[in-house]
């Protein structure tokens, strides 16, 4: 996708999933959840070219601009928003899929040092409250709900709500009617 389309998909997410959202260019100008996203992209690439000390310090630049870390590793898919965005972390080997939406604070994070798969993989449509922490390589379905503050430390299938510490996941009742409600940015709110 193109750079602009791309931006525009991007700005007008944005839009409708937060209601204090007045304007296009409010938005380009100051959600920096937006540019922290943006600053990741570029750092992606430069990672993926083989630039990783470039990338790392792209990375490091957006986090001193933004307050959000994502790593340049990361994997990022369309229509991702970080609502504030302040004090979330994205770890190397993190997975997100298509039309997440993550709240400040947010930590998805590792739990080892090793070098191998450590950080957690969001499926598509996940809403992760603020100041949750996903640790691990731990899985998250696709259409999920992690409450806020929640501390998730195993897999949870599709369709869930993870609250607690830890988070025990529990089976919502995926109607098609439920489907639809998540996808309403007025769900969340």
């Amino acid at each position: 996708m193109a750079l602009f389309a791309r931006t525009r998909e991007d700005i007008a997410n944005a839009q409708r999933r937060d209601p204090a959202a007045r304007g296009g260019f409010e938005v380009w100008l100051t959600y920096s959840g937006l540019h922290a996203i943006w600053g990741y992209r570029f750092a992606h690439w430069l990672w993926r070219s083989g630039l990783k000390s470039l990338a790392r310090s792209v990375s490091q630049w957006v986090r001193f601009l933004t307050g959000v870390e994502i790593h340049p590793a990361a994997i990022i898919g369309r229509r991702f928003f970080i609502d504030h965005g302040m004090g979330t972390v994205i770890g190397e080997t993190a997975e997100i899929g298509d039309d997440v939406m993550i709240y400040h604070g947010v930590t998805l994070g590792g739990r080892s040092s090793v070098h191998e798969k450590r950080h957690p993989t969001i499926g598509n449509g996940v809403v992760v409250g603020a100041g949750a922490g996903i640790l691990g390589p731990v899985t998250i379905g696709a259409r999920s709900i992690v409450g806020a503050n929640a501390v998730v430390v195993t897999d949870a299938p599709p369709d869930s709500v993870l609250t607690g510490v830890p988070a025990r996941p529990r089976p919502r009742n995926a109607t098609r009617a439920a489907a639809q409600t998540f996808a309403d940015p007025d769900f969340y709110i």
